[in-house]
């Protein structure tokens, strides 16, 4: 896997005309050589890979990253692998332009003196598309989201807090594996349903509230999200009501995913239905993003979609809401594969309406 992530790099290299690549965002430095530390970098020409340490991890970056030339440096990141690229007799080399900071370019820019140092790539399009090593870990961290969603059923009832439901969550995650939240859990009860990103606070659970549940497991790296809303006790009609039409939005979307489907496209299905119900004015953010090393990547399914046809292997989340401020709100959500023959949801909890009477 590692040999062809290498090879997609060096294509792009030749096709911008560098020697060589600085590559420092941390995802990054798992992605193209398997290497999980910080505080390093790897420095890859077009027959060369070299990973630039300190003592820390010179051990681990050997066994991780064996394709690996593994660079101990002593005198400072920025210096080793400047000393490293003349070494390499590199004469263009190109670098993060969303990942290193101005400072560490404007250093290294003195460093490199004679060397043109002015290409910015953006290296995150080369995750796009998974690869079966990868949708393997995002399927079992999405396992794990499963499992603790039905674990946390038996646990969720009125007079609890929002931050014990979360808390009890992440411990079933990391007992199942989870080396950590996907991001910060969010549990919205009541009317705090209204707040899209509205994590876990000290709110006590209310018997009659919807309570959205938004979080996800992390395994060898890879993330899952899942969002789903139950009713602490009966639902009422207003409730059935939303909840029935959001649930109806996502699943139209999900049918619409599909290869060769814009993220327009499949944004526009959700919404649609969202506005026959008179609901839309309530739906405020996108259908949804792609996952994988990061929790937000590319591509999107939003108004302002840039991915013009999805492909198999791709991975996205299906997340229409409604957010009605004074009363509340609610969200559902899966994480899909897309395939060949469509979209696969890789969360497989049940989204009918739970009520725990």
């Amino acid at each position: 896997m590692i040999e062809r992530r290498l090879e997609r790099l060096r294509a792009l290299l030749e096709e911008k005309g560098l020697d060589a690549v600085l590559v420092n965002k941390i995802v990054h430095l798992h992605y193209f050589s398997g290497f999980r530390g910080d505080d390093s970098v790897l420095i890859i020409t077009r027959n060369k890979a070299l990973l630039v340490t300190d003592s820390r991890y010179t051990e681990q970056a050997a066994k991780q990253a064996p394709l690996f030339e593994v660079v101990k440096q002593e005198k400072g990141l920025w210096n080793k692998a400047a000393e490293c690229l003349k070494s390499l007799a590199c004469h263009k080399v190109g670098f993060e332009g969303n990942a290193l900071l101005y400072d560490d370019y404007a250093r290294l820019s003195k460093l490199m003196e004679g060397m043109e140092f002015q290409t910015a790539l953006n290296l995150d399009s080369l995750r796009q598309i998974k690869d079966a090593e990868e949708i393997s870990c995002i399927r079992k961290a999405c396992e794990i989201a499963d499992r603790a969603f039905e674990d946390v059923l038996k646990f969720l009832r009125p007079g609890i807090s929002e931050l014990e439901v979360a808390a009890y969550m992440e411990n079933c995650m990391r007992q199942l594996g989870s080396e950590e939240p996907s991001f910060k859990t969010i549990v919205a009860s009541g009317e705090r349903g209204s707040l899209p990103h509205g994590i876990a606070t000290e709110k006590l659970i209310v018997a009659g509230e919807f309570v959205t549940m938004d979080y996800g497991a992390v395994y060898r790296g890879y993330h899952s999200d899942i969002t789903r809303t139950v009713c602490a006790g009966q639902a009422d009609d207003r409730q059935r009501t939303v909840y029935h039409e959001v649930l109806k939005a996502q699943l139209l979307a999900l049918e619409a995913i599909r290869p060769g489907a814009s993220g327009k496209e499949v944004d526009l299905i959700a919404r649609g239905s969202l506005n026959k119900a008179g609901l839309l004015q309530y739906f405020g953010h996108g259908l949804g993003h792609s996952l994988g090393l990061e929790i937000h990547e590319e591509p999107r399914l939003s108004p302002r979609s840039k991915c013009e046809h999805l492909v198999a292997g791709m991975l996205v989340t299906d997340e229409p809401g409604v957010y009605i401020p004074g009363w509340g709100g609610l969200r559902i959500e899966d994480t899909v594969l897309v395939a060949e023959d469509g979209g696969e949801p890789l969360t497989k909890s049940s989204k009918k309406l739970i009520e725990l009477v």
